[in-house]
């Protein structure tokens, strides 16, 4: 083995020996090994918010919005992902972490049921990943990982809009548990896992480990199971390849929801797809999310979203989505802790949003939203969260600038 000068002038002098030198050496070689096919990358997501009119104490309730953000400039998360993805070998591993900082940290929820405040920092993803040479290969996740439902993604930037769906705010979200993925061939793939609770908070358990939840009253062998398929269009298909359908289920225990009551198993749907077609850079997508909460009586709340997007030319693109929201009943998702409504039983929202790619890694856009109260129920604006609601519209003008690294 070969030492540099500075370690054979030490050994001279006595102060190391050439043998510890070489386990040093050897050691250091082995973690050099490690990380040398470990990447780091995340984003820095930023944006200027203006809610039209004054009294904006209360806006349209959906993930990562809400008053905080209205009427000024916001810093809304930082992601630093550390990864080595899978390689080609049969018995391949790795790892994946997704560290969040920021407000939108604090929303994301995943802090564990130890934490003692949020800080605006969490963990989105941690997990470790492996692969089985069973027939295709079989891929494992096993730690926590991003939920299996959902046409829109946690991360901003991978979205054709920069705000949120009603579907996507009643999705569940991040699970801790264990995930495991099959492809049978290019048409189809499959997953299923089980974890802990259908609910973000890291090691939560349906059962009262922790002495302040009470209301963890399951058996110690409950857990919240989901399963998902994916079909895809092959090469053969023409202008229709590469269009997507999707389906899957979450099915468990949360404690995590808008509601006290919703301390119950609650089973969410979701189907979706994507569609390619004869238009070059036109593609259209579809969502329907339902959310079931168990043994709470009567109500539903379920969505229907619509997407368009459109390549326009190579730096820039168009999207629009359209939703239609219900949600009524005992089990109202969205209201706040004194049980009062956040957004209407019927609401429909239509978002236009326009991205021109001037720098090399920025996503910059420009986004219209407009929300609307169908059955005239009153649940926006108000100068303070103590003056009644008076607003049947909400429109928001936002301006989204994320660097990707």
């Amino acid at each position: 083995m070969k030492f540099n000068r500075w370690t054979i002038a030490l050994a001279a002098v006595g102060v190391v020996s050439l043998a510890s030198a070489a386990q040093a050496e050897e050691k250091a070689s082995s973690v050099m090994t490690a990380l040398s096919s470990t990447t780091l990358s995340g984003y820095v997501d930023t944006s200027a918010q203006w809610n039209f009119g004054t009294g904006n104490a209360r806006l349209p309730d959906y993930k990562f919005g809400g008053s905080s953000k209205a009427d000024g400039f916001n810093l809304n998360v930082v992601q630093l992902r550390i990864e080595k993805p899978l390689d080609e070998a049969e018995w391949a591993a790795g790892y994946r972490v997704d560290l969040w900082a920021g407000p939108d940290a604090n929303t994301l929820g995943t802090q564990s049921v130890l934490a003692s405040g949020s800080g605006d920092f969490a963990i989105r993803q941690a997990y470790v990943a492996l692969r089985m040479p069973v027939g295709n290969g079989i891929d494992w996740k096993i730690g926590v990982f991003d939920s299996i439902l959902g046409y829109e993604s946690v991360e901003s930037g991978n979205n054709p809009n920069y705000t949120r769906s009603f579907g996507h705010s009643i999705e569940p979200q991040t699970h801790t548990g264990v995930l495991v993925s099959y492809r049978f061939s290019d048409l189809i793939s499959a997953s299923v896992g089980m974890a802990n609770t259908t609910g973000a908070s890291i090691n939560d358990r349906a059962f009262n480990s922790v002495p302040s939840e009470t209301d963890h009253n399951k058996a110690e062998s409950f857990k919240t199971y989901m399963a998902s398929v994916a079909l895809t269009a092959p090469e053969n298909m023409g202008f229709l390849k590469g269009s997507t359908l999707y389906a899957g289920v979450v099915s468990g225990f949360n404690d995590s929801e808008a509601r006290a009551d919703y301390d119950n198993n609650s089973t969410s749907y979701y189907v979706g797809g994507t569609l390619a077609t004869p238009v070059t850079g036109l593609r259209c997508g579809a969502a329907f999310d339902y959310l079931d909460v168990h043994n709470v009586g009567n109500g539903e709340t379920w969505s229907v979203a619509g997407y368009a997007s459109y390549q326009a030319t190579e730096k820039l693109s168009l999207h629009l989505r359209g939703e239609y929201l219900r949600d009524r009943g005992d089990q109202k998702f969205f209201v706040d802790s004194d049980g009062n409504s956040t957004n209407p039983d019927r609401a429909l929202a239509v978002t236009a949003t326009a991205q021109y790619d001037l720098w090399k890694n920025v996503i910059s856009r420009l986004e219209l939203r407009w929300d609307h109260s169908l059955n005239g129920q009153r649940t926006w604006g108000g100068t303070d969260t103590d003056s009644a609601p008076s607003r049947l519209n909400e429109w928001m003008l936002a301006a989204n600038i994320i660097y990707k690294f």
